[in-house]
């Protein structure tokens, strides 16, 4: 059978239960997820001077074909975008600036050092999201940055985020889409802390120096995002989930929920429900600890199905901004962003084509039987129908034939670097 004739099967399935399968795809069109451009280079950046990943984050693999400059990484970016059905977002690190050669400190960083990345999301259609780099540099060396005791590091740190924001302002100015501007420090310590206020105290001294300054939310959207440990600060992180989401519920930010730095009994499909009630906007980075915040490409686990039924089945589509977060250099990285991203919308996908309202109705009428038999039955539903028409809709390859052009890049392209 064609697809178009599976795809016809499939909506006469999802119809009995007045799901109309078109207005899915449409909607879904829609939905962008934010694709992160370090799993190109394995979160290296193009400064002058380049220093070795710290922070607390580590990057395993060598599998030969990494971007070493701008414009392979885009092209690389490029690639992954040709595979992955719909219009998306690309997220940068401020390491991903273009100095022309010059030594430009990361508190100096201006809009202009990315025009390129503007003009060539532009010739794309994406929209671009920014996040300040506070790893991988001398003045993080000892494992604190905005809330280090040493007032001169702390404001370096600090003018850095404040141009950051900055930065995300002329992305969304540019581009008519507002930037998500992401907050994330490795502060913390190794050992037991004798004192866990006095840091968490300076960190939110400093979060208020850097919101201080009006940037138009009309184009850069301000986020924070905790962590449980790190390498370096398993014992106490400063910026923790409970400290975050009591300063950006005070003080009107964002609240960043990475995948990845919770304890491993803790889901953050468990937390969507609650942060929305008091949130009117939400972020994600979608990522796959395995262990440990290891950062795993995203596959379609049960975690990830979860979090995309929450986001759907509250109708809170255009109020959770979906990015991701992960970095293998294990694997072919263009492959990595594909396989992630690719599920990531089919989890979506998958999400929209369950009738979320009846469910909801069986639970409170306290049908728990027909509930569950539901909800297990429709992991079986004709999805993989839905989803390849979708591919094929949007012009981009049907099933595992997208491997095909990677590996064919891979060997015009990846190798001869």
């Amino acid at each position: 059978m064609s697809i178009q004739e599976n795809y016809e099967l499939a909506k006469k399935a999802y119809e009995k239960w007045g799901i109309n399968v078109d207005e899915v795809i449409e909607k879904l069109k829609n939905v962008p997820v934010s694709i992160h451009c370090w799993q190109g280079d394995d979160i290296g950046g193009f400064e002058v001077n380049q220093k070795e990943l710290s922070g607390g984050i580590s990057v395993t693999g060598n599998y030969p074909g990494k971007a070493s400059t701008p414009e392979e990484l885009r092209a690389d970016l490029e690639k992954a975008l040709s595979l992955i059905p719909g219009k998306h977002r690309v997220n940068l690190h401020a390491i991903y600036a273009e100095t022309n050669g010059e030594v430009v400190e990361r508190d100096q960083l201006e809009p202009k050092h990315f025009e390129n990345w503007v003009n060539w999301a532009k010739e794309n259609g994406l929209g671009l999201d920014y996040n300040p780099t506070l790893f991988s540099h001398p003045k993080a060396d000892d494992g604190l940055t905005l809330s280090h005791p040493n007032e001169e590091i702390r404001e370096f740190w600090i003018n850095h985020c404040i141009g950051s924001r900055k930065i995300g302002e002329y992305f969304g100015k540019e581009l008519g889409t507002p930037a998500l501007t992401n907050i994330w420090i490795p502060d913390g310590y190794k050992d037991i802390p004798s004192d866990r206020l006095t840091p968490r105290r300076r960190l939110k001294e400093s979060l208020d120096k850097i919101f201080a300054v009006e940037v138009d939310e009309k184009y850069n959207l301000d986020a924070v995002e905790s962590k449980v440990f790190g390498l370096g600060s398993e014992s106490y992180v400063v910026g923790s989930h409970e400290f975050y989401l009591n300063y950006a519920m005070k003080n009107d930010k964002l609240c960043l929920l990475d995948t990845g730095h919770y304890h491993p009994t803790e889901t953050v499909s468990n937390k969507i429900s609650s942060m929305l009630l008091f949130s009117e906007k939400l972020a994600l980075h979608v990522s796959r600890p395995v262990r440990w915040d290891s950062d795993h490409v995203v596959i379609l686990d049960d975690e990830l199905k979860e979090i995309a039924l929450e986001i759907v089945r509250n109708d809170a589509l255009d109020r959770v901004i979906i990015g991701l977060d992960f970095f293998d250099a294990s694997i072919n990285r263009v492959a990595a962003w594909t396989i992630g991203t690719r599920n990531m919308i089919k989890a979506l996908l998958s999400a929209l084509l369950v009738p979320n309202e009846y469910l909801k109705q069986l639970q409170e009428e306290g049908n728990f039987t027909e509930r569950l038999a539901l909800m297990e039955e429709f992991k079986t539903y004709p999805f993989g129908a839905v989803w390849d028409y979708y591919c094929e809709k949007m012009g981009v390859p049907v099933k595992e034939s997208w491997l095909e052009e990677v590996k064919a890049y891979e060997q015009e392209v990846l190798l001869k670097r």
